[in-house]
């Protein structure tokens, strides 16, 4: 808590807006440490507290490399060979030698989450009109929300508008189900009370009739992952008055980087530095929490300027949000 207490006073802001509009209070200590307290993770130091990421020490600086699932654990021979040529040699070896943005270049070739630190900037933010406003004045209360992302960014967002009174449809594949569900399920529960739980083979075109019922979607995943079957935002948007398209991924819609919280949270240089003054995790996997207010204060904000929005929400930006710009 100490560590990341500098940064809280700008999302506390942001907490306190949601509420302005919504009536709904957000718990700041609940949303950012429940997930750390109920899965019993240490204080996260240079590996995060899930211990997947590490921030590795790298020529010009300090970069994160997350190895979450099998896959990334599998690419590391790959990755070390990108970066010296050499075979067997640790990774944090050959990660030294090189520049941090060539590492983490190279790592997201390999399709593996890693951040140069510090390195992402923007806004939090981006909100286009692509559909018309309502007539009237909207609230959270009532509308439907269909929930098509993942893990804790997401989710978070959607129980901060089923608080407010939305009827919350949480939607996964067959093939793909959440990843949370392998985590705290005391956790997933928080994330998920009160919200119905629809389980689709995606290939059906299934979804796309679930996604026509709604009156806000959030997802987080690439746009042409989506319009591959057949949805598309921009035409929920344009189908009827104030709907609200809320888009969560690592560094922006427009960018196909892949992204999760700790290596989001470096990215935007929301760490914390140990006795040596090195930078460290702030805390567990930061930035989807932060993203998930930012993200259910913007929604709750386009619903009262009559919607017709698409969201854009940048995980690494979110984080650089809370960063103090240095004089």
């Amino acid at each position: 808590m100490d560590t990341v207490e500098p940064y809280l006073p700008p999302l506390a802001s942001v907490a306190k807006e949601y509420t302005a509009l919504t009536d709904v209070p957000v718990d700041l200590p609940t949303a950012l440490f429940l997930r750390a307290r109920l899965t019993g993770h240490p204080l996260p130091t240079s590996t995060s507290a899930g211990g997947s990421c590490h921030l590795l020490r790298a020529a010009d600086g300090w970069t994160a490399v997350n190895l979450a699932r099998p896959d990334d654990l599998a690419a590391v021979p790959a990755l070390v060979a990108l970066l010296s040529g050499a075979e067997g040699e640790p990774l944090q070896e050959a990660v030294k030698r090189t520049p941090a943005a060539e590492v983490a270049a190279n790592a997201q070739l390999l399709g593996i989450a890693a951040a140069e630190h510090a390195s992402a900037s923007g806004p939090p933010v981006r909100s286009g009109r692509l559909g018309e406003r309502s007539a009237t004045v909207r609230d959270p209360a009532g509308l439907r929300v269909v929930d098509l992302s993942a893990l804790w960014a997401g989710p978070l967002c959607a129980r901060l508008l089923g608080l407010a009174g939305a009827r919350v449809v949480k939607v996964e594949s067959t093939t793909r189900p959440d990843g949370a569900r392998a985590g705290s399920p005391a956790f997933y529960r928080w994330l998920h009370d009160g919200h119905d739980s629809l389980v689709l083979d995606f290939a059906s075109g299934a979804l796309a009739e679930v996604v026509a019922g709604a009156d806000i979607v959030i997802e987080a995943s690439r746009a042409r992952a989506l319009r591959r079957l057949g949805i598309h935002a921009e035409e929920f948007l344009a189908a009827r008055p104030g709907r609200v398209w809320v888009s969560i991924t690592g560094y922006g819609r427009d960018d196909d980087r892949i992204a999760f919280g700790d290596d989001a949270a470096v990215a935007g240089g929301l760490t914390g530095l140990d006795a040596q003054g090195d930078p460290v995790f702030a805390g567990d996997a930061l930035a989807d929490p932060v993203t998930g207010i930012h993200a259910a204060h913007a929604t709750a904000r386009s619903l009262a300027d009559g919607g017709g929005e698409l969201l854009s929400l940048s995980m690494s930006a979110c984080a650089a949000s809370l960063v103090p710009t240095p004089c």
